[in-house]
Parts: C-alpha cells; sequence; structure tokens
C-alpha cells in the first residue's frame, strides 16, 4: 500500500509507507545482584542473533561499574531502559544498547519500580527521601523526562513490589527488618493514586512479609509472602484490582512471571527449624483461582527440578520463550536457561555472573 500527497503544482506524489516490522527474536540483559556490599553488580548481554552472551556488558561500554546490588530492571520505552541499584542508592538509566544516560540519586535503599511510559514509581525501605522524612518506608515518584522526584508518599515498613493499574499503585509492605527493629511484620497491600500519591485504602491479606517479586496479568497481581522462616509457613497471594478481593495459596511464589493469562510460580520454603528448601512448581490460573503442578510443560518442570538455587524466571512477552536461572551457590557464578513453549531449548546453557536475579527480553524487528 501506498499513500498519495500533493505538491504546490498540484502534481500527485505517490510516497510509500514504511515497511510492517515483525519481531524476529529478541536479546537478553541478565541483571546480576553480586554479593551485597561488594560492589560488584552486572549486566550480562545475550545477542540473539549472533547467539553471544557478554558478561560486564555495562562496564565495557561506559567504563564504570554499575554498583552494588541491583535488584530490579524495567524496560520504560523503546528508548529507556531503568535499573534499580539498591545499595549505591541510585536509578541508573540506559538506552537498550547500554549506553548510560542519566540517573537518579536520591532514593536510598531502593527497591521495585513500574512505570505508566511519563513517571517511574520505585519502592524504598529508607526514611529519607531529598528533604522528605518518613517514619516508615515510601514510594517515589520520578518524572522520567528530568530523572527527578516529583512526589512521594509514605508506605508500610520495607515496601516491596509495586505494580499500577487504572490508575492505581498497588504496594506490597513487608516488614522485612522485623528481625532487627521495633516493628512486625507487615500484611498489607497499600492502594494509591498515581496521580495525586495520596494513599486510598489499604488491603490486609492476613499474609506476613509481602517479599519479592510482583508479577501482573491484567487486574490480577500475584504476591508472594515468605513467612517468618520459622512457624508462619510462605503462602502465595492472588489479587484481583478490579475488585480488591484476594486468594490465598498455601505454597510461595518466591521467582514468578506471566504470560498475561497465567502466573507461573517457584517456590523457596526455607525454614531456620530444618534449614532445608523446598521447592515448589505451579502453574495458577487467576481466572479461576486454581493451581496445577508444573510450569509450561514436562521439559520446563524436570529442569527447574534439577537446579541447584533457581534464582529468577522470566517469560518473554516477545515470543513467549522462559527464561529462569539458577544460581548455584550464591556465591559463584550462575547460570541461565532457556526454552520455547514445545521443550526445545533457546541456546545451551550460558554461564553469566553471581546470583542473576532478574531478566529483561529486548525485541529484534524485521521488515515482513
Amino acid at each position: 500500500m501506498a499513500a498519495c500527497s500533493t505538491d504546490n503544482d498540484g502534481e500527485k506524489t505517490i510516497v510509500p509507507e514504511p515497511p510492517v516490522q515483525v519481531i524476529a527474536g529478541e536479546n537478553l540483559i541478565i541483571c546480576n545482584e553480586g554479593n551485597w556490599q561488594s560492589d560488584n553488580g552486572q549486566l550480562s548481554y545475550y545477542d540473539g542473533s549472533t547467539g553471544k552472551m557478554t558478561n560486564q556488558w555495562f562496564r565495557s561500554i561506559n567504563g564504570i561499574k554499575l554498583g552494588d546490588t541491583p535488584n530490579d530492571i524495567l524496560h520504560v520505552n523503546d528508548t529507556l531502559i531503568a535499573i534499580a541499584v539498591n545499595w549505591s542508592n541510585i536509578i541508573q538509566y540506559i538506552h537498550p544498547d547500554g549506553k548510560a544516560c542519566g540517573a537518579t540519586e536520591n532514593v536510598p535503599n531502593n527497591r521495585r519500580m513500574c512505570t505508566d511510559g511519563k513517571y517511574l514509581y520505585i519502592t524504598s525501605y529508607a526514611h529519607i527521601c531529598g528533604d522528605r522524612i518518613f517514619t516508615k518506608g515510601y514510594v517515589a515518584k520520578i518524572d522520567l523526562r528530568t530523572k527527578d522526584v516529583v512526589a512521594t508518599c509514605e508506605t508500610g515498613w520495607e515496601p516491596e513490589g509495586i505494580r499500577l493499574y487504572d490508575g492505581r499503585l498497588y504496594v506490597a509492605n513487608t516488614g522485612g527488618y522485623s528481625f532487627s527493629e521495633a516493628h512486625e511484620y507487615e500484611t498489607t497491600v497499600q492502594v494509591i493514586d498515581a496521580a495525586t500519591m495520596k494513599t486510598l485504602r489499604t488491603i490486609d491479606t492476613g499474609c506476613i512479609n509481602l517479599y519479592g517479586e510482583m508479577s501482573q496479568a491484567g487486574r490480577f497481581l500475584c504476591i508472594n509472602s515468605c513467612g517468618d522462616y520459622y512457624d508462619v509457613k510462605p503462602k502465595t497471594v492472588i489479587l484481583d484490582c478490579e475488585t480488591e478481593r484476594y486468594h490465598v495459596f498455601d505454597f510461595p511464589c518466591t521467582y514468578n512471571t506471566t504470560d498475561g493469562k497465567m502466573f507461573y510460580t517457584v517456590g523457596s520454603e526455607f525454614s531456620y527449624n530444618t534449614y532445608e528448601y523446598v521447592y515448589h512448581l505451579y502453574t495458577i490460573d487467576p481466572e479461576t483461582m486454581s493451581a496445577t503442578y508444573g510450569i509450561y510443560n514436562s521439559t520446563v518442570t524436570e529442569k527447574l527440578k534439577e537446579l541447584q538455587s533457581p534464582y529468577e524466571l522470566y517469560v518473554s512477552p516477545y515470543t513467549g520463550n522462559i527464561y529462569f536461572t539458577d544460581a548455584k551457590s550464591y556465591a559463584t557464578a550462575g547460570f541461565i536457561y532457556g526454552y520455547r513453549s514445545d521443550g526445545t531449548e533457546v541456546f545451551n546453557p550460558q554461564k553469566i555472573y553471581i546470583n542473576p536475579a532478574h531478566i529483561l527480553a529486548i525485541p529484534n524487528y524485521k521488515d515482513k
């Protein structure tokens, strides 16, 4: 198809329309946390067209370290990616080619992010943001044009996961420092108006320590409850943002992801009473609030059962491929695995870096 335009002489000129582009594959950015307080966080980059994995990717491009304990990565738009670098107290911004393009430096102890494309919303365990002081934790709202904090909202103790639905932010509070500070574990999801940054209400799930990743499939959220690692068992909370009702499953979802319809979960259950880990592998249908054992297919399920220390689970929104990592001993290089929905490998297991905790797919396009 082509469009017509008319010049000043009344002549019609055929203007060809730009070619339609389709996704031909994808590249991956893997955010490796490194070891806390060791200042050795790294990005690894997998080039889907060449099959090459590059470790120390950020440092090789920018000539500087990424920082200490990066714990979230978010694809804001076609030109911008945000990385929450927790113990370095910055949000680092990069282009998809890895080049650094600014940072926000006044959100200490930052945790998890979500975005509407114009603003970045990020949780923090800290009690300060610029000249603002908080008793507990907070959410900061960052203007992505200026990279400045433009508003904040106080939350419960140690807020973790955050997601946006219909103009409302849903923030999972943990109270995770209760073992060392004079407060209890939290059980609430806080609902905040994203425009005004005012709390609308809290939803008490009855489940403590809502820590870790939070996946979103449309109106539904998948939230992990860690328990207390002694007598209170971990749980999974599925929250319906339309009704704000929730359902609780008797297994954790420490690492969870979604294909937009189903939630896929790997739950890590640890007890200081026994010093044993138990792993749970479930697929959750939020429409029916039902759970079935296994993830994606039998090949993926069996491979996950072989891992020493599962550390991340991610379904690409572009190809539907599923990727997951093994942190091994938590002190040595981990590995990433990739499978298609039919159970075939995307690539052979790839060695990356210490504690590979977050994966982001970047699509490759070609003309149709």
